[in-house]
This record gives C-alpha cells, structure tokens and sequence, in this order.
C-alpha cells in the first residue's frame, strides 16, 4: 500500500527529479515508511511506501531482470502468491518476496493484459524502456484512486490531486460541468474532477501513453447484472458462503497487524465472523459512536464483539466539529456532500493507533439488494398499475406535505418514466432547487448540462431486472466516487489501508448472477445474504433495520457549526458568494421545517466552500463562466 505519483514528459524532454519529489511529498501521509524514484529522460515515477507486505525487500519502485520495465504499485494483490509460482516456472527471477514485483515479470508475458489475471485492488504505473510506454492501470471496482492530467506536453499522476498541483504550470480552474454533477449527486463525475483538465482513471480501465501520440483509454473488465435461475437456494447459499469464506481469508495476507471496522450493520459483522477462525489471533474490532443515541451504533457492535470475542476498541466522542470537518476537507481533495466521511475519519483515526490494516464490511448493499431505496422504488413500481385519477389525487396529497418532510418527495415523481424516477429521487439538488441557489449567470451555463446523462444511458441499457439497473449504476457510479473514496482518503489520511473484501470481483460476478428473489423479497433486503448468514451471526445482527454511517449533522449546524457555517458561506471573501444567491444561502442556513432542513444539500455547498479555500488559496479569484464548459480533450476511448 503506498501512494504513487509521477510525469511523462510526451514531447520527450527530461523530467525534473524535484517535480516528483515535490508531489510525492504531497502524499506522504499515504506511505510514512519509505520513498523511491525512478527518473530517466521523459519519465519520472514516484511512491511512497506504507509497508505492509514483504516488509525488508518491497520498497518501489521494482524493475524485472534488466531494468527495462519499472513500476510504482498501490494496492494489494490477493492472488499474488499463486502468480508468483506461473512466473518462476517461466523462468522469471524475483528479488523480492511481494506482490508488487509480478506486475513487471507478468507485463513481460502478457503486456497490458496483465490486468485481466490480477485479482485484488491496486493503482500502478508501469514503464515500459523500450517502447517508452507507459501504463497506468486502476482495479475494477475503484478501490485504489488515480487521478492524472495532460498539462505543457506531460502527463501527470498521482493517487491523489494536491500532488499533481505540485507541479508547476497546472491551471487551477473551477470545471462547472463537475459542480453541476456535485449539485446532483453528491460528488463530481466518473471520469472528471472539480478541476478542468484534471481527470480520474475510471475503475477497470487502462491508459496507455507514449510520446508523439494521444494517451488511449481502454476498459478492460466490466460485469452484466443478468439472473441466473434454476439453482436452489440452498446451492446460492453453500456457493456464497464458500467465496466469503475464500474472499475474506486472502484479504487478511500481511506481514502487519489486521483489524476489523465495526458497525452495528451485517455487513461489517460478516466478516469480523469470517476473521474470527480457532487458530488465528484474536480480531480487533473498531467502532465510534456520539453522545446523540439517534446516531450511535455502539451498542449494536457491541453484540458481534462480544459474539465473537474481539479486542474490541471503541470511542465515543464529543467531537470538535470544526476541527474535524476542515481536516477532512483537505484529505478529500474535492468537495464531497456526503458527510459520513466523518465518522470514517473518526474512526480510521481510533483503527490506526492500534493497526496498520483493516477490513471493511463495503460492498454489501450494492452486491445483495441492501438499500432501502430498492425498497422504495420497488413499491411506487407499484403506482404505473393504479388509475390515472388516483395517481392525481396521490400526487395532491403528497404535494401538500411540508417541504422537506417524508412523502413530499413522492409529488411530481409518480408520472415519471422508472429510470427518470429514481434519478429524481436519488437527486440533491433537484433543477428548481439548484436554479434558485445559483447566481444567474452560472444558472445559465449549468442548464446546458445535463448531471445524470450517462446514468440515463446506462439504465436505458438494462442489466437483465430494473434492480439490476439499480445495482449497475450503484456499482459503477456510487460505489467508486462516493463510498470508496470516503473509505480510501479517510483510512489513508492516518497512513492506515483500508481492505474490502465483499468487493472481491469473483464475489460481484456470482452475486450479479443472484434471482431477484435472493436480492429483494417483498420489503426484506438482502435475503440470501443473511440466509448465508444464519448460525454464524446473532438473531439480533440480522435482524436490526439498516442505519447510515450517519453523524448528528444537522445538530452540529444549529450548535457548534452554526457560526462556523455562517461566517463561512456568508463572509466577504467566500468562494460561495461568487456562485450562489445570498438569499439562497440563508435560507439554507435558516433550515426549515421539516427533519430534513439541515443536511446533505448545506453540507454540499459548505464542502465547496471549505475546498475553494484549502485548494484554491493562492489561485485566481473563483470566476463563473460567460459560455458552456468545453468537452474535454485529448484522450482516445477505447473498448476492449
């Protein structure tokens, strides 16, 4: 596990060894144990080490025989030992013990189809001498992030995007298509960032660059949810329980302490089940919690601990709300609405004095039909059979509620087509609310774009059932921009690796084969889940409704952040004053009166604000745009 960073120089002309130094010294906090270069003409690759594996010979970056392939590796791979027996009886040698050293030999036999025989989550890039190729590849599901850029004739990467402002000459300009997309859902695009011309490598795809010719993009592994019928439930059952079994056992290699998040949740609780096995150390276990017993899930955890006799460490906290939320913010690298990565921090900070690694419970709702907003969607599918007369007088009804309560949301989405009604219902700031925060200007610019383009693209295309479709795009879009990168900043943010074992990518192909049935099942979630379960977990685990990793926010906003919120959004020099109404902000400041008056959507304009500030401090006044942001440029997409 490290952070990476590096630059081609594509017009050929030599890389300066500071500028990479420079932008691994931006992720240090990714690897305190160790840092190697590699800087040769037109390439320069950089790392920082956090050592996990192999913990005397595997500092990076590592060459094959000759020294004519070079890569800087983050990840895990989990399949690494049994490549390692293939390449040797190939007649590869290997100085190291590792993972990292059988990417080089497996590119010498496979070239960039190496990333099809690697099992496990990583982000690396691999220069190839003789070709002056380079590879930069991500797993594929998005666990490990990549961001890179195309900027004077170089292209620059880096597991995270304050390393590549490092490196002088990257224009630092506001993209308002991503702000449009932050708006909507939360976060910025799949393969955008909140900075124009700065990109992330979407998961399962591959780019390739060389000098004199445009980088080129390729996917490499993609998965259909299309279910399979005629197997009873009790092979689902012994199947899952097995690729549990095999995914959580590989995720715990290491030559470094492992322990365990924990939630009151089944997700979490499964695989502290799966780690605690007669003859392997005793788990530790971590969870937080708050005074506010709304939010707090300490006692849920609590049972599984005792359950399964973990070393159990938990904090509950009266946090210092501003303290925690500005350093978040700038361990995110872009605004981010979603405030859950809090606890994460918080509790990422509790796991690091204790281990190196931990397992996470990720993964689950998406796999098996966990959210309660299939639920939801799964009943008003109900709606498309009733008489258009008692659709009219449902809308009427719900259109009466208080803004911001329950069922409200329900108004003006029941004459939707499937697809646009859980756009909408899944959507922050929905086009009316959006028009009326933002200043006219970029009001006019935003209405060009459209936040949910390619979503309705990929509904459209189906995935065998309408949940399905739902997983695929939770899958593809929600899981790598909202749920991973809260996981991967947060854990790596205290130098501490965060794995995800129900996202081991045989297990997503297995559950995408799942009958409806065994993912939803009128309103119980996840029934072949916890049928697998059954006997490992306690009743009471699989039983609980599903809770958020949630915080007292709105709570926060009306105490201890209130001012901090205030002086932020509304102070002479805030970025939010160039782009949002005034009125608007105090509106959203004031709240209103429902339970949702304060949350997600001012959350999402004060994580805009606070980036602006920490990334944005020494550049340009925030300048909204007189035209339509331009489409990006410069790569060649490719399928494989």
């Amino acid at each position: 596990m490290c952070g990476i960073a590096g630059i081609l120089d594509l017009e050929g002309r030599p890389v300066a060894p500071d500028d990479v130094a420079a932008m691994c010294s931006a992720i240090t906090h990714r690897g305190p144990d160790a840092e190697g270069a590699y800087v040769a003409g037109g390439v320069g690759l950089g790392m920082r080490r956090l050592a996990i594996i192999d913990l005397s010979t595997g500092d990076q970056p590592i060459a094959n025989e000759d020294g004519s392939v070079w890569v800087v590796f983050n990840g895990e791979l989990y399949n690494f030992q049994e490549l390692r027996r293939d390449l040797l009886a190939r007649g590869h040698r290997f100085r190291t013990t590792g993972d990292t050293e059988v990417l080089v030999h497996l590119y010498e036999e496979r070239g960039p189809r190496l990333v099809e025989a690697l099992r496990g989550m990583f982000a690396f890039a691999l220069w190839d001498e003789r070709r002056r190729r380079l590879l930069l590849a991500r797993d594929r599901v998005g666990i490990k992030p990549l961001y890179y850029a195309l900027s004077g004739g170089r292209l620059l990467f880096a597991s995270e995007m304050k390393a590549l402002l490092r490196v002088p000459g990257l224009a630092r300009e506001i993209n308002w298509r991503a702000f449009s997309r932050l708006l909507a859902s939360l976060t910025t695009p799949p393969s955008e960032s909140i900075l124009a011309g700065v990109h992330k490598l979407e998961p399962a795809h591959v780019l390739t660059a060389e000098a004199g010719r445009p980088p080129r993009l390729e996917r490499y592994w993609d998965v259909r949810f299309e279910p399979q019928e005629g197997r009873s439930e009790r092979e689902l059952v012994d199947q899952l329980r097995g690729l549990l079994e095999e995914s959580v056992r590989l995720h715990l290699v290491s030559d470094v302490p492992v322990g365990a998040f924990l939630s009151g949740g089944v997700d979490s609780a499964a695989v502290v089940a799966h780690m605690a096995h007669p003859g392997r150390q005793r788990v530790k276990t971590f969870t937080i919690g708050f005074r506010d017993a709304d939010f707090s899930e300490t006692a849920a955890a609590r049972l599984t601990a005792e359950a399964f006799d973990t070393e159990h460490h938990e904090r509950v906290l009266d946090v210092d709300a501003i303290a925690t939320v500005s350093a978040v913010t700038s361990h995110l690298d872009e605004p981010f609405g979603d405030s859950s990565a809090i606890p994460t921090y918080l509790v990422s900070r509790l796991a690091a004095e204790h281990v190196k690694v931990v397992l996470s419970g990720d993964g689950g709702d998406e796999l098996f039909g966990g959210y309660d907003r299939y639920v939801v969607e799964g009943r008003r599918r109900i709606f498309r059979h009733l008489p258009p007369g008692a659709r009219r007088r449902l809308d009427a009804m719900a259109r009466r509620l208080p803004r911001g309560w329950p069922g409200r949301g329900l108004a003006g989405q029941l004459f939707l087509p499937e697809h646009e009604r859980y756009l909408a219902a899944v959507t922050v700031f929905g086009h009316p609310e959006r028009d009326a925060l933002l200043r006219p200007e970029l009001r006019e610019v935003l209405a060009r774009h459209d936040p949910w383009r390619e979503e309705r693209r990929l509904l459209a295309r189906g995935q065998g059932d309408w949940l399905g479709a739902l997983q695929y795009l939770d899958v593809t879009r929600y899981l790598p921009l909202d749920v991973l990168t809260k996981v991967d900043r947060m854990s790596m943010a205290h130098s501490l690796e965060a794995r995800v074992p129900l996202l081991d990518h045989r297990l997503l192909e297995f559950a995408a084969t799942l009958p409806l049935r065994a993912r939803l099942r009128g309103g119980a979630t996840k029934p072949l889940f916890k049928r697998a379960l059954r006997g490992l977990l306690p009743e009471a685990i699989l039983g609980r409704p599903k809770r958020g990793f949630a915080i007292p926010l709105g709570r926060w906003l009306r105490g201890p952040l209130r001012g901090f919120a205030r002086d932020l959004l509304l102070s002479p020099r805030s970025a939010a004053g160039e782009v949002f109404e005034r009125r608007a902000l105090e509106g959203l400041l004031e709240g209103g009166p429902g339970p949702d008056d304060l949350g997600l959507r001012l959350w999402t304009v004060l994580s805009f604000e606070m980036w602006c500030r920490a990334f944005l401090a020494d550049a340009p006044p925030v300048q909204t745009p007189r035209r339509a942001p331009a489409a990006p440029a410069g790569l060649q997409a490719h399928a494989l």
